[in-house]
């Protein structure tokens, strides 16, 4: 194709990445009337209610769930299926158990279980009440380039995207955080998890809950109807064996490690399993080109904060857009894209820190801690402001 012949197509923005992040950026940039693009490879299948219920799951939080409803998604997303819960237990040992309820707050739930593919699905079935909003997908990017005035993206089909702001929204191998030549700073846990979709006897769970073990967390999530999503950490080569198990071999060996207060009649429905890995990019901006959620930092999956984070900032850089915006500053320029990385980079530091060592002080069979911190959880269980503070916290409401 010649350069005569070359599209280029001009945008405020250019996201790359349409998952459930980079199209809720989408829509929040829209909405303060910036024309954006967004860049994805994959569209999500279809929804379709006889379908399987999906294994990558989120626990979305009551803040992130006020952000959905602001962008137009909420309601698609009821119209399909989600699972309420309404509290969350954990524990160690039995009788040193700490429980918190949406009752205690006054909330009628806590959030809901819901499979990350119809968030994706939800988010972009408003692209169309917006006409400045245009998807390209499937379409990869080739190539980037820097412009007098911002950003060039070259696509694998010949076209090219000009924007004064790149936002890498693509996740934890970010293509857009390897051009701009953005650090992490991290590791590799010792450890993986194992999704495992079952079937049970029980009626709809309302409960979310963990108790932890010396080889790490027994997880369970509730999911629509008579179904819930169980979450096996272990070391990695014990999911690995697992992970070779017919879904009948499977049952049994969960019946043998996880707590009493799993419906034994149950049945496997699928697997499967990924390596916990920690990274934190040493910045979440560089000249014409922020990044955010995974592409930006990735946590134990713990408390199932992750996607509440990646909508954390999402939240962070449409306000900090907005009010450059109002004021009429350059929004896209670094002094603009400083303050949104200092609403977010402690904060998202600070509830890592906090993931990895409530992780690691659980992850030990030495007496004196264990006696330690099953005190810590009786005590945790007493109705005080202190309890109602986390609760809101962990609920986005802070």
């Amino acid at each position: 194709m010649s350069q005569s012949q070359v599209k280029r197509v001009e945008k405020d923005i250019v996201i790359v990445g349409g998952g459930m992040v980079g199209a809720a950026t989408a829509i929040g940039c829209a909405q303060l009337g910036l024309s954006v693009a967004v860049i994805e490879a994959f569209k999500p299948n279809a929804y379709q209610q006889e379908q399987a219920i999906d294994l990558r799951v989120s626990a979305v939080s009551a803040a992130s769930e006020s952000l959905l409803e602001r962008f137009g998604a909420l309601d698609a997303i009821s119209n399909m299926r989600r699972a309420a819960y309404l509290g969350l237990e954990t524990w160690e040992l039995e009788g040193f158990i700490t429980r918190f309820h949406s009752e205690q707050v006054g909330a009628s739930h806590l959030g809901h279980i819901v499979e990350n593919r119809l968030i994706q699905l939800a988010l972009w079935g408003q692209f169309t009440s917006y006409d400045n909003i245009e998807l390209f997908c499937p379409s990869k990017v080739e190539q980037f380039e820097r412009d007098v005035d911002g950003v060039i993206v070259k696509l694998d089909d010949g076209q090219q995207l000009t924007a004064k702001l790149l936002i890498g929204a693509d996740g934890a191998n970010s293509q857009v955080r390897t051009w701009a030549g953005i650090g992490l700073s991290g590791w590799d846990y010792a450890q993986s998890a194992m999704l495992i979709n079952i079937e049970t006897e029980l009626g709809q769970q309302d409960v979310t809950w963990q108790q932890f073990t010396p080889k790490g967390p027994r997880s369970l999530l509730p999911l629509p109807g008579n179904q819930a999503s169980l979450v096996w950490y272990d070391d990695a080569s014990r999911i690995s064996q697992l992970s070779q198990l017919s879904n009948k071999a499977l049952a049994q060996q969960i019946k043998l490690h996880f707590p009493q207060r799993l419906d034994r009649r149950f049945e496997v429905l699928q697997k499967g399993s990924f390596k916990l890995t920690r990274r934190h990019a040493h910045t979440y901006f560089g000249d014409n080109l922020v990044i955010l959620g995974d592409a930006a930092h990735t946590i134990n999956p713990l408390a199932g904060q992750g996607v509440n984070i990646g909508f954390k900032d999402v939240e962070a850089l449409v306000q900090t857009l907005s009010h450059a915006i109002t004021s009429n500053e350059r929004w896209w320029d670094n002094a603009t894209l400083a303050k949104y990385q200092s609403s977010r980079y402690k904060e998202n530091l600070l509830m890592m820190s906090a993931m990895d060592l409530f992780y690691a002080g659980f992850s030990n069979d030495l007496l004196p801690l264990k006696l330690i911190r099953n005190a810590a959880l009786r005590l945790a269980n007493i109705d005080t402001p202190i309890k109602k503070q986390v609760l809101k916290y962990a609920m986005g409401l802070k």
